[in-house]
């Protein structure tokens, strides 16, 4: 028995796992994942020309090991990585995520924090502002916007503060709001109103009653709407006032804390819950 052909065919193996990793994928469609992390918030998103971007980290190490599991074998750097707003459940994974992959451009909204996971991230990562008119082109037909924040927050709250994002590409949608109250969508509603309509909401603050107003909701009217958030949270996310307004506007929701992480697929004409 000729133990070079073992090896041989170990090799093109090899190499044929390398190929599917890298290309099973369609090169026309963007990827949206929101990530099961727990109570927290993690989306991650690949566009057609494999452009890589991560919005928030959850709590803790449990987005690194979500990320194995979608990104390619090997692959260690991220395109954009944004920060909404310091709380724990928002960047607790992120210094973990900036110690292990080159990040190209590493957004927050400004609001100043002394917290300690705060400061270790900023140690690995070199932030840079969000604010609105920001846009991100990628080159391949998907673009992030920034909608908010529009002004300086340093002295808000983490919450008021939060970053919201708008993903597009063709004509498929999604809006990222991450903690956001109610008055912060007010003031969205006051700057551009039309510009809010998306495919997907990602419902803010893992659908507490502290965020997505009637008149929001109606406004973005969503065909899908995400809650972020971990089974049997203590908070009691997603509130029942947020679920009734979300069905009331028709949209179809779902839950990490149910589903597990969620994957939507588009070619820019067709938006598909994988």
């Amino acid at each position: 028995m000729d133990w070079r052909k073992y090896i041989l065919l170990g090799l093109a193996l090899a190499n044929l796992l390398v190929y599917l990793t890298f290309f099973q994928r369609t090169g026309d469609r963007l990827e949206v994942y929101f990530l099961d992390v727990g109570q927290g918030d993690a989306i991650f998103i690949e566009t057609p020309s494999k452009k890589q971007i991560l919005i928030d980290g959850g709590r803790n190490r449990k987005v690194l090991s979500e990320l194995g599991k979608i990104m390619p074998f090997g692959d260690r750097s991220i395109d954009v990585v944004i920060a909404t707003q310091p709380d724990a459940d928002h960047i607790g994974g992120l210094p973990e995520v900036a110690s292990r992959y080159n990040i190209g451009i590493f957004l927050e909204p400004g609001v100043e924090s002394q917290g300690e996971l705060n400061q270790i991230l900023h140690s690995r990562v070199a932030p840079k502002l969000a604010r609105r008119g920001q846009v991100i082109n990628f080159g391949d037909g998907a673009r992030l916007r920034i909608l908010f924040p529009d002004r300086d927050v340093s002295k808000w709250e983490t919450n008021d503060a939060s970053i919201v994002a708008k993903f597009e590409y063709g004509g498929s949608s999604f809006l990222f709001t991450g903690d956001s109250p109610i008055s912060s969508e007010n003031i969205l509603l006051s700057l551009d109103a039309e510009i809010l309509n998306s495919d997907v909401l990602k419902a803010g603050h893992h659908g507490s009653r502290t965020s997505t107003s009637l008149t929001f909701a109606e406004v973005v009217s969503p065909e899908y709407a995400i809650i972020s958030a971990g089974k049997n949270n203590s908070y009691g996310h997603p509130h029942k006032e947020v679920m009734n307004i979300l069905e009331k506007v028709g949209a179809r929701i779902i839950s990490t804390a149910e589903e597990g992480t969620i994957r939507f697929e588009t070619d820019g004409v067709e938006l598909e819950l994988k």
